[in-house]
């Protein structure tokens, strides 16, 4: 096992775990942490198919690195975004969830 695949199967890992993640946990900053971690998972992908045409002889190519770059930059304003909504939403309702308020008062009989 070289290094490329160990990168390969780390990226798909952590593709695997944000998915879990986004799927299982209800919280909405867990799901944004989630989401990162898939990113990050695409990231490191996106970087071992561009290392991998490299070693094949084709030389460096500038342009997946900086498509990751750009992405990381976007990924950190997007996460940035997301919380400053997060922590709004926490002031104006009291809560940090996303459920209505007829969920969590169940009908009396």
């Amino acid at each position: 096992m070289n290094a490329t695949t160990l990168y390969g199967l780390c990226g798909s890992l952590l593709i695997g775990i944000g998915m879990y993640g986004l799927i299982v946990n209800p919280q909405p900053l867990r799901k944004i942490l989630s989401f990162n971690l898939i990113g990050s998972g695409v990231f490191l992908l996106f970087g071992v198919v561009a290392r991998r045409g490299a070693a094949l002889g084709m030389g460096g190519d500038p342009v997946p690195q900086a498509l990751v770059i750009t992405g990381i930059v976007v990924a950190f304003s997007a996460t940035a975004l997301a919380v400053a909504l997060l922590l709004r939403l926490q002031e104006a309702s009291g809560s940090a969830t996303l459920s209505s308020p007829e969920s969590t008062n169940p009908p009396e009989a």
